[in-house]
This record gives structure tokens, sequence and C-alpha cells, in this order.
């Protein structure tokens, strides 16, 4: 079977990117209010990308948008909300954890699905759901206690591989999956 080479790009830059903002977070150069402000010029390119041809973005866009996207830009968009949310709401340990289960786990589980996925569960495959709860365990190792990161990783991963829906519309796994696996590693360290 050969690799789709489209997705591969998609998700190595999807890591990438989780991998930036971790790391750009960490050492205090990425703040809350600076994620919040790329948030918002995201937004705003991406109505602008909507209505207009925008040189370098929408070259962007069309290396790296999936073209089911309801709107340019969704997928980073989503992925930078999700960040947004978990660095803005939870301590910095597991803000950092919760987001490297979303670059680790959800990239690895889309790539491993998608190329070697034989058990289907729904729109997903049991391949890609256990090689994503094994990326996201290990990238949140680096943050947080051995039990907290697997059980984070755990229950986001098969939050996301169930197609989690709110107001009858299906919640981006770029938003799902780092907030999911905040909240379960803070619940974590409350017992």
């Amino acid at each position: 079977m050969a690799m789709d080479v489209f997705e591969l790009k998609r998700q190595a830059f999807h890591f990438f990117l989780g991998l930036s903002i971790v790391l750009l977070f960490r050492y205090n150069i990425l703040t809350a209010r600076l994620l919040f402000l790329i948030l918002i010029m995201g937004i705003l390119l991406s109505v602008i990308c909507s209505r207009h041809h925008v040189p370098g973005i929408s070259w962007l866009l069309g290396r790296f948008e999936r073209k089911k996207a309801k709107f340019p830009g969704q997928g980073a968009i989503f992925f930078v909300l999700g960040c947004f949310t978990v660095i803005g709401l939870f301590p910095a340990g597991i803000a950092s954890a919760s987001i490297m289960v979303l670059a680790l786990g959800d990239s690895l589980s889309t790539l491993i699905g998608k190329n070697f996925g034989k058990h289907r569960m729904g729109s997903k495959s049991v391949e890609g759901t256990v090689a994503g709860i094994a990326a996201g365990f290990a990238g949140a190792l680096f943050f947080v206690p051995l039990t907290t990161a697997f059980l984070g990783s755990f229950i986001a991963m098969l939050a996301e591989a169930i197609d989690i829906e709110l107001f009858g519309k299906v919640v981006d796994d770029n938003l799902l999956v780092p907030i999911v696996s905040a909240f379960v590693m803070y619940g974590i360290t409350l017992l």
C-alpha cells in the first residue's frame, strides 16, 4: 500500500506546529495572549481567503488543507484554538502534555489508520487509535507522571475515535483532543 503523501505532509505540519507551540510556550516566548492574537489573525485570514486569493497563504492552504474543510484554514484554526484553550485554563505541565497528545497522538493515529488500519471503528481504525494512544502517551510523559500521561492520552484518543457531536456537529479533533486530555490529566491531579 502506497503512503498518502498529502496526508503525510499534513501530519508532519501538525506535529511540528504542536511541538513548536509547546517549546515556545515552555520557554516563555509564546503566551496565551500571543496565541490568542495568532488565533484572531488566523480567523481574519480565513475570512479574507474565503473571498480572495492571497499569495502565499492561499498556496499554503492548497498544500495542507483537506478538500472537505468547511472554511480556509479550518484545521490550523481549530488546532490553535485547542492549544489556546488548554494554555489559558490549565497548569503549564498539563497544557504542554495535552498539546503533545494532539501533536503526536492525533498525527500518528491518522497516518497509521489511513495507511495500515484494517479494523474499523466507524470512520477510524483500531490500529490508528492504538498508535495515537501510544504516541500521545510518549509525548505527554515529558510533562506529567506515567499514569496521568497514559489516561490523558487514552481517553482523549478514544474520544477522537468516536466522533463526539455537539449541537449536531462533530467536534473537530484539533479542539477535542487537547481539551479532553487536559481535563482528564487535571482531574487526576485532584485525586
